[in-house]
């Protein structure tokens, strides 16, 4: 168990690092603020008096000392194609745990192929996608599936009111031009051109909305530890209309929170024969939704409540229904609801 209570948040300076920042220091932990700009650093909550590291990840033994005396690395820096396997080397060669907050399905399939054996030499835990993408999809499944560890078919809709993209999120699109994954047969296969389309009725507030099929990390870290004949995941059209809008603003905060207005529903179901089970999250901001999730997930493998060692899926790394029902209890005020009926997962809030 590493009791080192100070974390790395590298990119600091981003959207969703400001989230996981306040998040660290609401749970008592202690945040290093680590970036690649002096300056930038220099005006991330100037008035907390936090360390501050000025870090390049060209260099790894400048990285590896830059990071040896954390408990954990929070990676928020995308696009992480760029940034995720220098710093989680880093942070697992020191015996740091590593946690990202990536949307990329090439980069967690590439920090579970190369990091999974010193990962565990080192007795420390890789999770990669804890968070909004990838993470809480994982979550939901697995919370369904009540035990079980296969499935016949899943769907996951992903549903937004709107998506006001970050300068991250809209880098990360110009760099990740990787064929996307699907599960189909039992394996990862591309996804077909075009992408199937079709309509979805989400919980409330979204209803019906048309669909596409658009895959995220959840397609790696459901594949990391269930035996699924066919995922398939779906986004609504109109905020992916409005991502790929080069004049849709980023977000702006509409309280003293930081989040923005927006809603989302992720939306689960999972078929085991003729069984089948539905399960839903909802909440406000998917940026600053994920600082909860990561932070949790940092909480947990500081005080040894996790399944490691070893390069993980979140819902791998961690009971499901016990996350899930802390993310209830938090500030994130995610409402989670199983097969329609208002039901919240099983532990009571």
């Amino acid at each position: 168990m590493n009791t080192n209570s100070r974390v790395l948040v590298y990119g600091a300076t981003g959207h969703t690092a400001r989230f996981v920042i306040d998040e660290l220091l609401r749970r008592g932990l202690t945040p290093v603020l680590g970036g690649r700009n002096a300056e930038r650093l220099a005006e991330v909550v100037p008035d907390r008096g936090l360390e501050r590291r000025v870090v390049g990840l060209d260099d790894p033994e400048l990285l590896a000392r830059a990071v040896s005396d954390v408990g954990a690395v929070v990676n928020c820096a995308g696009p992480f194609l760029d940034t995720a396997v220098p710093l989680a080397t880093a942070a697992v060669s020191v015996g740091a745990h590593y946690l990202d907050v990536t949307a990329e399905q090439p980069v967690v399939r590439d920090l579970y192929d190369r990091l999974d054996r010193p990962a565990r030499a080192a007795g420390v835990g890789v999770v990669p996608a804890m968070a909004f993408y990838g993470g809480l999809a994982d979550l939901l499944v697995t919370a369904s599936l009540e035990g079980a560890t296969d499935a016949d078919e899943i769907d996951v809709a992903i549903g937004l009111d709107h998506w006001w993209p970050t300068s991250g999120t809209r880098l990360t699109g110009v760099r990740n031009t990787s064929v996307r994954q699907v599960i189909r047969d039992g394996r990862l296969v591309p996804l077909t051109s075009p992408a199937p389309t079709r309509s979805w009725s989400y919980p409330a507030p979204l209803g019906e909305q048309p669909v596409v099929e658009l895959p995220f990390s959840e397609v790696m870290t459901i594949d990391r530890h269930l035996a699924v004949g066919a995922l398939r995941s779906h986004l609504n059209l109109a905020p992916l209309q409005e991502l790929r809008d080069a004049a849709t603003p980023a977000p702006s905060a509409t309280g003293e929170d930081g989040r923005s207005a927006q809603r989302f529903v992720v939306d689960v179901v999972v078929r085991r024969g003729s069984d089948t089970s539905r399960i839903s999250a909802a909440g406000r901001d998917i940026y600053a939704v994920s600082a909860p999730i990561v932070v949790e997930g940092v909480v947990r493998m500081l005080e040894g409540r996790y399944a490691g060692p070893g390069a993980l899926a979140p819902a791998q790394a961690f009971d499901a229904d016990d996350v899930l029902t802390a993310l209830r209890r938090s500030a994130a005020g995610l409402v989670v609801e199983r097969d329609g009926s208002g039901r919240v997962a099983d532990v009571p809030a």
